[in-house]
């Protein structure tokens, strides 16, 4: 199985597992800017070189070897799991990607026709019901990662836990886990647990939002797409990461965390 989704700097400085939709890009760009003195231009999941990805054959082998050695400090970022469904909906379901096309090809006219969910179009300024759509979405969501149909979960609304746990399972070791929603005070922490060639200066590096500006924007507070019923298929999804990381599960507005994350209660319940 190895140590998918994971990427390292060249010069072994950083290691660190991708959970979508948890400031990877910008993770991502640090990474590379802390070796290169450069961001990466255009989109560092785009990148093949660089940066060591499990998904590039050559990195592979200098990954395993990192991980095992674990000189390098190993991490990851965690996100609020009510925000983080909603992010994935309005990039993923509701945006236009990169590309200038939906997500996944036929995903959404998928969706259309069998969830009844509308997402609008640019042509209409992306004019739908946000609160019925996007709860239709979370049933769809919960039908692939409970039952996997009509499709595989897709990463990018599958658990954060289960991202993490594939570096444990493989014998990795997290340093830390910190939030998005506390980026500069983590990211500041793993930057001065690493020796990197280039000095890193949070302050100054911008937010790479690689969805932004593809679709339409949240209309209502979190707190109002979430009915009972949504709340209960959120718990059923995302029981493990509310309780590993901390958040909120009664109160979706509240985007923090109520306490640190406990790596030796990570280790122990996502390495079993």
């Amino acid at each position: 199985m190895g140590f998918p989704g994971v990427w390292m700097t060249e010069s072994e400085s950083m290691i660190y597992r991708v959970v979508p939709k948890c400031a990877c890009s910008t993770i991502g760009q640090i990474m590379f800017y802390s070796d290169h003195g450069r961001f990466f231009d255009g989109d560092i999941h785009d990148s093949t070189g660089g940066l060591h990805k499990w998904s590039q054959d050559d990195s592979k082998q200098l990954i395993e070897k990192a991980v095992n050695r674990h000189q390098a400090i190993s991490f990851t970022c965690v996100r609020n799991p009510y925000a983080r469904i909603l992010s994935s909906f309005f990039d993923k379901i509701a945006g236009i990607q990169r590309n200038g096309r939906r997500y996944r090809g036929n995903l959404v006219p998928q969706l259309v026709q069998r969830y009844g969910i509308d997402v609008g179009s640019p042509d209409n300024g992306f004019e739908f019901d946000q609160i019925a759509s996007f709860r239709r979405f979370l049933l769809f969501a919960r039908d692939t990662i409970r039952w996997r149909r009509p499709m595989e979960p897709d990463i990018h609304w599958s658990a954060m836990s289960g991202h993490i746990a594939t570096f444990i399972a493989n014998g990795g070791r997290y340093d830390r886990i910190f939030f998005t929603e506390a980026f500069n005070d983590g990211m500041a922490q793993v930057l001065g647990s690493a020796s990197t060639p280039v000095p890193v200066d949070l302050a100054a590096v911008p937010r790479f939002n690689e969805s932004e500006g593809h679709g339409p924007k949240r209309a209502h507070k979190v707190s109002a797409y979430f009915d009972d019923l949504s709340r209960h298929l959120i718990w059923e999804i995302y029981k493990d990461d509310f309780q590993l990381f901390r958040y909120d599960f009664d109160n979706p507005d509240n985007k923090m965390p109520l306490g640190e994350v406990d790596l030796d209660e990570v280790h122990a319940k996502l390495g079993r």
